[in-house]
């Protein structure tokens, strides 16, 4: 496919912090080696700070290297909206890119989107990781049947999005590619490296929890599944490495009524890109047990690490790792975690599961991702 000679995309980005910031200097990266003229307009305000749930929506760690990054949106100003849609319907980019992952963005992203279009040359694409969200609220289908009314076409990374926009548009051009492989948290390092990094026990294992806690996201199944007695006798702790992003008290009620408190590690502090490997690279075993999903950043930074998992066979997660090869896929339920964790060690499948996620990850590139939405662009052009 051929690269478009100017690129923008619309979305988070340094000094932003998150999965999706990651995700979207990361494929702005892939256009930029391809040689286009390639740039980010990110966020002035993303969230207000009464709808954000964490600590800070701000990265500590350095901008990324030869990255144009521009902080111009305001996902609440609709005056931004104008002034932003009218500028980069002037400059003309031959693509945009936005990642749509919850309804609260329609509005700004379809204001912005709906104005570069009047240009008649650029073309808008964006790559959703969630249509209808986990957490439902009033007007969700509403705001994102605008969205998708917005754009040109749309690239879904799980079957399970590509079945939901049926429900909105059955007629504009969509394609399915996976979750590109997280690259860009660096080489490992040795499990006895990362274990002296974290100061944790070296005369335990570790099974890893990663990522934002939210209620969906099944931590607390996770932690009842720790109560079973097989696991207190094979010298596994968890490791919960993410900050809050609901209420704490019933997953520490959890640990207290099950006398948890010396098999579980919090680790609920934002974790920075540059710490990201020590937890992956301590653990031996990654767990998502998420009660819904489409899909997930956190299986693509443990494909990068190649680290066996134990995931949900809820929405798309299942697509994503082969049960019996890369780890286990399980229904939502403790007991079923619990089993598959006790297999994992009692077969002491480490070794090859860890090989065969070394095989798996390497249909997950970036180069994909491009491809893909070249693909999608040459659709729209028909």
């Amino acid at each position: 496919m051929n690269t478009p000679a100017k690129v923008v995309l619309i979305g988070s980005a340094h000094p932003l912090r998150g999965g999706l910031a990651t995700f979207n200097e990361r494929l702005i990266h892939e256009y930029r080696i391809n040689g286009a003229d390639a740039f980010i307009y990110t966020f002035s305000l993303q969230y207000p700070s009464i709808l954000f749930p964490g600590k800070t929506q701000f990265s500590s760690e350095p901008a990324p290297d030869n990255l144009p990054i521009y902080i111009r949106v305001n996902s609440i100003n609709p005056f931004n909206w104008i002034r932003v849609g009218l500028s980069l319907r002037k400059q003309k980019p031959d693509l945009v890119i936005v990642k749509y992952w919850m309804p609260f963005m329609a509005p700004c992203f379809g204001t912005i989107c709906r104005i570069i279009r009047g240009n008649r040359h650029s073309r808008v694409i964006t790559i959703i990781d969630n249509l209808i969200p986990h957490e439902h609220r009033p007007g969700d289908k509403l705001l994102s049947g605008y969205w998708i009314g917005s754009v040109d076409g749309c690239v879904a990374m799980s079957r399970s999005v590509m079945e939901d926009l049926e429900q909105f548009d059955k007629k504009k051009p969509k394609l399915f590619c996976p979750h590109p492989l997280y690259d860009n948290f660096g080489a490992p390092v040795s499990k006895e490296e990362a274990i002296s990094r974290l100061k944790l026990n070296p005369s335990f294992r570790y099974v890893l929890f990663f990522g934002f806690i939210r209620d969906y996201k099944g931590l607390d199944l996770l932690l009842e599944a720790f109560a079973d007695e097989r696991l207190r006798h094979l010298k596994v702790k968890l490791l919960v490495a993410g900050e809050f992003y609901c209420d704490q008290a019933p997953f520490e009620e959890i640990i207290s009524r099950n006398n948890l408190q010396d098999m579980v590690i919090m680790s609920n502090d934002f974790i920075p890109d540059s710490k990201v490997l020590n937890y992956f690279c301590a653990a031996d075993l990654v767990v998502q047990p998420y009660k819904s999903a489409t899909q997930s950043g956190v299986t693509q930074i443990a494909y990068h690490f190649n680290k066996p998992m134990i995931i949900t066979n809820v929405g798309g997660l299942a697509e994503f790792v082969p049960h019996g090869k890369a780890g286990y896929v399980v229904n939502p339920d403790p007991k079923a975690i619990a089993d598959a964790t006790v297999r994992f060690y009692d077969e002491n499948r480490e070794a090859e599961f860890s090989a065969n996620a070394a095989i798996e990850k390497q249909k997950y590139s970036w180069k994909s991702m491009v491809d893909t939405i070249g693909q999608l662009v040459h659709m729209i052009k028909k």
